[in-house]
C-alpha cells in the first residue's frame, strides 16, 4: 500500500484551504492528533500497569522497575528520533517515514493489548522505534508546506501544535477511563485504534501534502551510499531486536534500572563530545563559539526542566493513583485522567502567552531566551511546593483532593509554556548556520536526557517509605529553582555572547 501511495503524489490543491492554510495541513493536523491520542492515551496508563499487582492485572512489577522502564521508554522515543531524522533525510524520505512509523506504532499498541508480557516489551520497542520514524518528519513536513518561512508558517505550526494538544487531551482522558471499565487490554487497544484512524486518514489526504516529504534529500546522490546506510540500519535494528528477544526469551538478563542509569552517562557523554566538537574542531568563528555555550546552557536547562515535568507519567502519575481522594459522586476518576490537565491547560493559555510576549515585545521587554528557560524551570519547581505540602497529608494517613495535582501541572503548564515554543527556535537561530540541521536533533537529545532523570527520580519513591515523600518532592522544587536561579545569573552574560540573536 505504501508503495503504491508514493507513487500517485501530485502536488497540492491550491483551491483547498485549512483555516487559511494549505490544505495538506490538515492531514498532518490529524495525523498527528491521532498519534499523540496514541502516545499520550497509553502513557496516561503504563505506569500504572506496570505496577498494578497480578491479581489487578497488572505485571506486578516493583516501582523503582516500573518507573524505570517509564523513563526507558520516554527518553527512547526522542532518542529514536534522531534516527528517524536520519533517515528519513537519507533513505526514504519525510512522507514514508511518517507512514510507516505510524504502522509500528499502531503493531505495538496492538501487542500491549494481548495481555502477554513478552509480547508488551516487544510491542513498547515497537512503539519507540515508530514514534522515533514519525514524530520529527511530521513537523519537517509542516515546514516544507510553506517553503516561503515566514510568519505564515509560524501561523501553520500554531494550529499544527494545537492538534498535538487535542490528541494529548482526549488521548489521557479516554484510555483510562476504557482501562479502568473495560480492563487494561481494552485500555491499549485503544491507541492502536487511534493511530489506525489516523493512518487511515493520512492514506485518504495524502495527495494534499503534493511534493512536500516526498523524497530524501540526499536521494540518488550516491547510490552505493544509500545501499550502505540500508545495510547499517537493517544490521543496527537486527541487533536490537536480537537483544530485546533474547531478553524475552530470558536468555539475557537486562536490568531496567542499570539501564536506565547506564544509558544516561552514555547519551550524556555523546552529548558531551558534540559540544566539544562545535567548540573546539568544527573550525567556528568566535562569534560562533560564543553562541554554542548559549546553547549548551540552554540544553542543560531544557534537560533539567524534562526531569521535573515527566513526573506526570510516573512518580505524581501513581501519587493520583494511591494517595488521591477520585470520587466525585458515584463515579471513581481513573487516576491516568489527570493526565489530561496539562494539553487543556495548554489549550486555554497558549494563546495568553503569545499575546502576553507580543506586548512585553512591543515594550522591547520580550524576555531573552535565557530567561524564559529560567521562569520555565522554577515555574516547574514551584509546582513541586505544591506537592510538598500534598505529601504531608499523605503521611498523616489522609488522601487528599485532586486539586493539589490540577495546581502542580498548572505552575508546570506555565513552565512549558516559558520553555519549549521558545527552545528549537531558540537552538535553530544560534547554532552556526552549517549545523542548524542538527539543531533539531540537539534538542531532542537534550529531552531524551531529561525524560531518563524521570525516570530515575521516580524510582527514588519508596511505597514502603511514605515519610520520606515530602522531602522527595522538595528535592525536586530545589532542583528546578536553583537551576532557574543560576540560569537568571548567566542570562546577562548568555545574551552578550548572542551576539543579536533574538
Amino acid at each position: 500500500m505504501a508503495d503504491s501511495m508514493s507513487t500517485t503524489v501530485v502536488a497540492g490543491d491550491s483551491s483547498r484551504a485549512f483555516f487559511g492554510h494549505p490544505r495538506g495541513l490538515a492531514t498532518l493536523f490529524f495525523t498527528e492528533m491521532w498519534e499523540r491520542f496514541t502516545y499520550y492515551g497509553m502513557r496516561a496508563i503504563l505506569v500504572l500497569f506496570l505496577v498494578a499487582s497480578i491479581e489487578e492485572g497488572g505485571l506486578g512489577i516493583d516501582d523503582r522497575t516500573g518507573n524505570a522502564i517509564y523513563g526507558l521508554y520516554i527518553s527512547g522515543t526522542y532518542l529514536l528520533s534522531l534516527a528517524g531524522g536520519w533517515i528519513a533525510d537519507r533513505l526514504t524520505g519525510a512522507q514514508r517515514a511518517v507512514w510507516w512509523g505510524g504502522i509500528l506504532i499502531m503493531v505495538g499498541n496492538g501487542l500491549l493489548a494481548t495481555g502477554s508480557t513478552h509480547l508488551f516489551f516487544l510491542g513498547l520497542m515497537l512503539i519507540v522505534f515508530g514514534v522515533g520514524l514519525l514524530k520529527p518528519n511530521i513537523s519537517a513536513i509542516v515546514a516544507q508546506l510553506y517553503p516561503e518561512g515566514g510568519s505564515r508558517r509560524d501561523a501553520g505550526f500554531s494550529i499544527f501544535y494545537m492538534g498535538i494538544n487535542v490528541g494529548a487531551f482526549l488521548g489521557s482522558t479516554i484510555v483510562p477511563i476504557l482501562a479502568a471499565r473495560y480492563g487494561w487490554s481494552a485500555g491499549f487497544a485503544a491507541p492502536a485504534i487511534g493511530m489506525l484512524l489516523g493512518l487511515v486518514q493520512f492514506a485518504m489526504t495524502r495527495h494534499f501534502l503534493g511534493h512536500a516529504g516526498v523524497d530524501p534529500g540526499m536521494t540518488h546522490a550516491d547510490p552505493a551510499a544509500t545501499r550502505r546506510a540500508w545495510w547499517m540500519v537493517a544490521a543496527v535494528v537486527a541487533a536490537i531486536v536480537a537483544i530485546v528477544l533474547l531478553a524475552i526469551g530470558g536468555r539475557v538478563h537486562i536490568d531496567p534500572v542499570d539501564l536506565l542509569e547506564n544509558s544516561f552517562w552514555a547519551i550524556s557523554a555523546f552529548a558531551a563530545g558534540y559540544f566539544a566538537y562545535l567548540l573546539f574542531f568544527a573550525g567556528l568563528e568566535t562569534v560562533e563559539r560564543k553562541r554554542v555555550l548559549v546553547m549548551l546552557a540552554l540544553f542543560i536547562a531544557c534537560a533539567m526542566f524534562w526531569a521535573g515535568f515527566e513526573q506526570a507519567g510516573a512518580s505524581l502519575n501513581i501519587f493520583a493513583d494511591r494517595h488521591t481522594d477520585r470520587q466525585i459522586g458515584g463515579w471513581l476518576m481513573p487516576a491516568g485522567v489527570l493526565q489530561n490537565v496539562n494539553p487543556l491547560f495548554i489549550i486555554i493559555f497558549s494563546p495568553v502567552f503569545a499575546a502576553l510576549w507580543v506586548a512585553l515585545g512591543k515594550r522591547n521587554l520580550d524576555p531573552t531566551a535565557p530567561v524564559k528557560f529560567a521562569l520555565g524551570l522554577v515555574l516547574m519547581g514551584i509546582g513541586f511546593i505544591v506537592m510538598f505540602f500534598a505529601a504531608q497529608y499523605v503521611v498523616a494517613g489522609e488522601k487528599v483532593l485532586p486539586t493539589w495535582l490540577i495546581f502542580t501541572y498548572l505552575f508546570h503548564t506555565f513552565g512549558e509554556l516559558c520553555l519549549s515554543p521558545v527552545g528549537l527556535s531558540s537552538m535553530s537561530k544560534l547554532a552556526p548556520t552549517r549545523f542548524v540541521g542538527q539543531a533539531l536533533g540537539v534538542w531532542f537529545l537534550a529531552t531524551a536526557i531529561g525524560n531518563n532523570l524521570a525516570g530515575q527520580f521516580a524510582g527514588e519513591f519508596d511505597p514502603n517509605n511514605i515519610a520520606a515523600m515530602p522531602n522527595q518532592f522538595l528535592g525536586i522544587f530545589w532542583w528546578g529553582a536553583i537551576g532557574g536561579l543560576v540560569m537568571f545569573l548567566v542570562s546577562p552574560f548568555a545574551k552578550r555572547l548572542m551576539g543579536g540573536v533574538k
